[in-house]
């Protein structure tokens, strides 16, 4: 299982979200980019890959690639469905999640909880970061988790919460790229493991 956590430092937190103005809500934009990045791949789906997606630290939204339905690789379809969950925020009690659609859960509380949900399914945590060690000269695990974040930077706060499951900084090149190429790359590093020719 592949699972990559992004932290929505400004992601809204409620149902009144516009879809005809998706990077003045919060960055929406980045955050379906992120989703579609993480599940999609060309005619498919990734079964094997999840995404955790923190919303200004209040609520977690998990998309499950091996029992999501109807993902599409539009930013509106898919912020459409942060819409949705965000509307069903209320069937969220505890630490049980709302389900609005097959393979879409959105979860109270925001990266504490969310790390500690994702880093038990995983054999590895790593911070993409690009002062972290080069991916090339590390052998990619069989359960990544991968934690990156929006437009910004991780804060500090962000990085402490994650300090719990000794992560390994990771650098995916030289040249600072979007969240969502950043997941395409790391889904490349892990698809080519071993792979001899291009």
């Amino acid at each position: 299982m592949r699972q990559f956590l992004v932290v929505g430092h400004d992601a809204p937190t409620t149902a009144d979200v516009s879809l005809d103005d998706l990077p003045g809500t919060g960055r929406l934009d980045l955050l379906a980019r992120a989703v579609v990045a993480a599940l999609l791949r060309s005619h498919g789906v990734r079964s094997d890959a999840r995404v955790h997606v923190v919303l200004a630290d209040e609520y977690t939204l998990v998309v499950d690639g091996a029992t999501v339905r109807h993902l599409r690789p539009d930013e509106r379809s898919t912020a459409a469905r942060v819409r949705d969950a965000l509307d069903a925020r209320d069937e969220a009690v505890g630490a049980m999640p709302a389900e609005p659609s097959p393979g879409v859960e959105l979860y109270r509380g925001g990266l504490e909880p969310a790390l500690s949900r994702a880093a038990a399914d995983a054999s590895e945590v790593f911070v993409l970061d690009e002062d972290g060690d080069p991916a090339v000269d590390v052998a990619p695990p069989e359960n990544p988790l991968f934690v990156l974040s929006d437009h910004q930077d991780l804060a500090s706060s962000d990085r402490e919460a994650a300090a719990e499951y000794e992560p390994r900084a990771l650098s995916l090149g030289p040249v600072a790229l979007h969240a969502d190429q950043a997941i395409t790359v790391a889904h490349n590093w892990l698809d080519t493991d071993g792979f001899a020719r291009y």
